[in-house]
């Protein structure tokens, strides 16, 4: 079988490492003549289909599908896409810390503190407790399910929320429902945590009456993709106050190109001054071990197709993820 990479990684061993006999895989900008049976990389073009006449699945390294690569292999059936799933529990272990960094106000005193001042102190704190707390996970895939593990395991309810809800679902502590059910559940919520994908069904799924359905004083966590959520509908209920607070590692704006990385306000709304908001650059799958971490996930798909066997992590074209 032979495999191309099209952004290698620095060490080219963290992945040549895992790879079982049979694999012939090469790397780098342009693609062997003759082409390629798998291709990996998530801006594969026309002119990569044109030049790997017997390609069959492309690997995008990494979780999200971009749109214009689905586009593209719906176009060109039977091609298959796949992702990879290395990061999932650091996203969600990034979910929990937004949540805990949100429900105590950490940020605020944090800063406050280096500055010498002690009157948060003595000032009501306005921090929730989670212990005994109902936290509704909106994407109950496999970060959701990394965070509800952590979250029962502290003592929160968990309700997960997901498209099609199997039988494999089910933990202790946690209930499982269907999408369609999410505005019923919305006023059980003290914490409401996304790790869905943006799909045409996920975008600006929660908006003013979602927020509105939130018992006041729930917080709000979105580790999913920021179109999922309205950005005015959101600014709006954490200036009201009914919304405690907010932990947020996906947004709306990001930087075009690498001179604006030093002054793009990630929304269209002064987010940024509220101080009910913590706020990260969406850096929820970062840690030192990633690229290990990353590589090794794509050596387990590479080498379940040179057995022959089904590759995981199967994108479904329809729904996007």
């Amino acid at each position: 079988m032979k495999a191309h990479l099209l952004q290698p990684p620095d060490n080219p061993r963290l992945l040549t490492d895992h790879l079982i006999d049979g694999i012939e895989i090469s790397m780098g900008d342009a693609l062997p003549s003759g082409g390629v049976d798998v291709l990996i990389g998530g801006r594969v073009t026309e002119a990569d289909l044109a030049a790997s006449p017997n390609l069959r699945t492309i690997i995008i390294p990494w979780a999200g599908p971009p749109e214009p690569l689905i586009n593209l292999v719906r176009a060109h059936p039977p091609l298959t896409l796949h992702n990879l799933h290395h990061n999932d529990i650091t996203t969600a272990e990034m979910a929990v810390a937004l949540l805990m960094s949100a429900a105590k106000f950490i940020p605020m005193q944090d800063h406050r503190l280096h500055q010498g001042d002690w009157t948060p102190r003595y000032q009501p704190s306005g921090s929730a407790l989670v212990y005994g707390k109902t936290a509704l996970i909106l994407g109950y895939g496999a970060i959701g399910r990394h965070a509800g593990r952590m979250l029962t395991g502290m003592g929160s309810h968990v309700i997960g929320v997901k498209r099609t809800p199997s039988t494999g679902d089910a933990a202790p502590g946690v209930e499982i429902h269907p999408q369609g059910s999410l505005r019923l559940l919305l006023p059980r919520a003290n914490f409401l945590i996304i790790t869905a994908p943006l799909t045409l069904e996920t975008r600006g799924l929660i908006g003013s009456t979602e927020m509105q359905l939130l018992p006041k004083g729930a917080i709000l966590v979105n580790v999913g993709r920021g179109l999922i959520v309205d950005q005015a509908a959101l600014y709006d209920a954490l200036i009201s106050g009914h919304l405690r607070a907010a932990g947020l590692d996906v947004w709306w704006n990001y930087p075009t190109d690498e001179a604006s990385r030093t002054h793009t306000l990630p929304s269209n709304f002064p987010h940024h001054e509220l101080p009910n908001l913590v706020m990260t650059p969406h850096r929820g799958g970062e840690i030192d071990e990633r690229e290990p971490h990353r590589y090794a996930a794509l050596a387990e798909l590479l080498n379940a197709a040179a057995r022959g066997e089904p590759i995981p992590n199967r994108v479904n074209l329809e729904l996007g993820y």
